[in-house]
């Protein structure tokens, strides 16, 4: 695994894509594109010391769809994946460590595909669901949140997971999903041999073991965190870590050699109308990366 220096110049790159997830309520769109920019007016820049990167702006969101029709905004996520997988390249090539602020979890194509482009890289992956429908174990696919990480690890449409013949993007031996809380899919995903613990004992050991070659993303959906806590997501599971579990966790990854980069998912602002849990994200990362 390639080694990194502990002292990163973090770059903040926005990726308010939405394109992966269902409407939430007729004639509306999910409103995680705001995100970055709640993030960012409690001082995320600024108290991180960080780059700025700008925006990947992506596609337009377009909400028509139908059990059949594949992907939503299948296309327009391929385009993207594109757009911010160069985005990303570009930030390590001048020697930034990205830090990406989304968005949906379908923004996951983006980095996956950067990293694949340079070497075998692995994922560790936080988030309070698995993302591995397929159609091997669901009737239809659509919302491509929930499948990302079927589709970085190949399962799927090619124009998503066949990029420039690159397929997987991710091997399966060489992800980690971390605090997943959806007991009925743990069986296909452990007969799938990806690695998985369901709460904070045991990642980071579970972390070395499995996040080796040549570095590894992460990935951190706000659900992973308990809802009691920060529920501004747009699927809340019960139970779930403390910030002060998450907080561990992301510095004993952050501390490995071979973090590559990491990316935020699934925070709301439409659901935190006070702007009180943008606030406690923006300080979990804070405590984090600094």
């Amino acid at each position: 695994m390639k080694q990194v220096t502990t002292d990163r110049r973090l770059t903040l790159l926005d990726a308010p894509s939405n394109l992966g997830l269902r409407p939430p309520a007729p004639d509306t769109v999910p409103g995680v594109y705001k995100a970055p920019w709640a993030l960012r007016d409690h001082g995320l820049l600024r108290r991180l010391g960080a780059d700025d990167a700008g925006a990947a702006v992506p596609p337009r969101y377009v909400a028509t769809w139908q059990p059949g029709d594949g992907v939503r905004n299948g296309q327009a996520i391929a385009a993207y994946t594109r757009r911010l997988a160069g985005r990303i390249a570009a930030i390590r090539e001048s020697g930034g460590f990205p830090v990406v602020l989304g968005g949906d979890c379908s923004i996951l194509l983006g980095p996956a595909l950067a990293l694949r482009r340079t070497g075998r890289y692995g994922l560790a992956y936080l988030d309070a669901h698995a993302d591995f429908r397929h159609l091997g174990n669901s009737p239809h696919v659509g919302a491509a949140g929930g499948e990302s990480v079927a589709l970085v690890t190949g399962r799927g449409e090619p124009h998503l997971v066949d990029i420039d013949g690159l397929r997987p993007y991710v091997r399966d031996e060489d992800v980690l999903l971390i605090g997943v809380r959806e007991d009925e899919v743990l069986a296909d995903i452990e007969g799938s041999g990806l690695a998985c613990v369901s709460g904070a004992e045991g990642a980071l050991e579970a972390a070395r073991g499995t996040l080796g070659h040549d570095g590894f993303w992460i990935h951190l959906d706000a659900d992973v965190l308990d809802p009691e806590i920060l529920s501004a997501v747009d699927s809340p599971a019960p139970g779930g870590m403390t910030p002060d579990e998450l907080v561990g966790i992301l510095r004993g990854l952050l501390a490995m050699p071979g973090a590559a980069g990491l990316q935020v998912t699934i925070f709301d602002p439409d659901l935190d109308p006070d702007g009180a849990q943008a606030a406690l994200l923006a300080d979990l990362l804070v405590a984090a990366l600094t």
